[in-house]
């Protein structure tokens, strides 16, 4: 069965479109298309409040296009879904009108606890671990951190701090003590606490690891930090070949992670490169069988 899945990030845009496949208890999801428009809405918002005109007819143009794709691939189902930027822009609402209006999609403008349990629940559908796991999602505008016990939530907290936030120095200091405190607490009250990180930004610095695993210890992502830390945005770009939208936002993405595992006392991450668009696609598979 496939599925589509729009993700109106702070800093891009995604539609992806998978096949689910049942697989006993468990499922297997094949990608078979991920289409990424680079908007960076949280630009505007997280310096004006607003997203600006122009950003607006670009996410709408966006739109336009993937309602086309999504008629071509002729999914099951889709759903679309607008984080942080959305939420916090005075006219992320009006905005909401005009696509559904031009395109008949409807945008539904999700908090970050949902946010978090979407991402949760594809990494539970697809393994067969029960024990406490720290479930953390750096995006451009916000961190969801979320402990879960045998699948179910047991803690969570979404955090004003993301990529694009702290590029903009929109960041406030009573922000990093308020996930500091969070994620020390979690150190306190579970034990055997397995970490698994989701977003763009881990995905590639896995990469940068040198190895096939899907796991980042601590201290090789620090290692990961000072090498980029050490090149221009202008090096990142050619001698690593980074996108110039991820060659930024690279490095912030490195402060929040090492943030929380120190805090919480996670020497390693497991990053199973999910996102909140695979998580939606998991979602509406299990609503179709029910």
């Amino acid at each position: 069965m496939k599925f589509a899945a729009i993700d109106i990030g702070s800093n891009a845009v995604r539609l992806l479109f998978s096949a689910v496949h049942p697989n006993g208890k468990k499922i297997t999801v094949k990608k078979a298309d991920l289409i990424r428009v680079p908007v960076r809405l949280g630009a505007d918002v997280f310096s004006k409040g607003i997203i600006s005109k122009r950003n607006e007819e670009r996410l709408v143009k966006a739109m336009i296009a993937f309602k086309n794709l999504i008629e071509i691939h002729a999914p099951e189902n889709f759903r679309a879904c607008a984080t942080s930027a959305m939420r916090e822009a005075t006219n992320g609402e009006q905005l909401i009108k005009r696509i559904r209006k031009e395109t008949g999609i409807k945008v539904e403008i999700i908090d970050g606890i949902e946010e978090a349990s979407l991402v949760c629940n594809n990494y539970y559908s697809q393994t067969d671990h029960q024990g406490n796991v720290l479930f953390i999602d750096v995006g451009g505008g916000s961190t969801e951190v979320s402990v879960f016990s045998g699948r179910t939530v047991k803690k969570s907290c979404s955090f004003k701090l993301g990529t694009i936030r702290i590029l903009n120095n929109k960041d406030d200091v009573t922000e990093w003590k308020k996930l500091k405190d969070f994620c020390s607490q979690i150190n306190e009250k579970f034990d055997n606490i397995t970490a698994v990180a989701s977003g763009g930004n881990i995905n590639k610095l896995v990469k940068f690891s040198g190895k096939k695993a899907d796991e980042l210890s601590l201290k090789k992502l620090k290692e990961i930090y000072a090498m980029l830390s050490s090149y221009s945005y202008e090096e990142r770009i050619l001698k690593f070949g980074l996108n110039p939208d991820r060659a930024d936002v690279i490095i912030p993405a490195c402060l929040i992670f090492i943030s929380v595992m120190e805090a919480a006392s996670v020497r390693k991450l497991h990053v199973p490169q999910v996102g909140l668009s695979d998580g939606i696609i998991v979602d509406l598979y299990h609503k179709s069988i029910k």
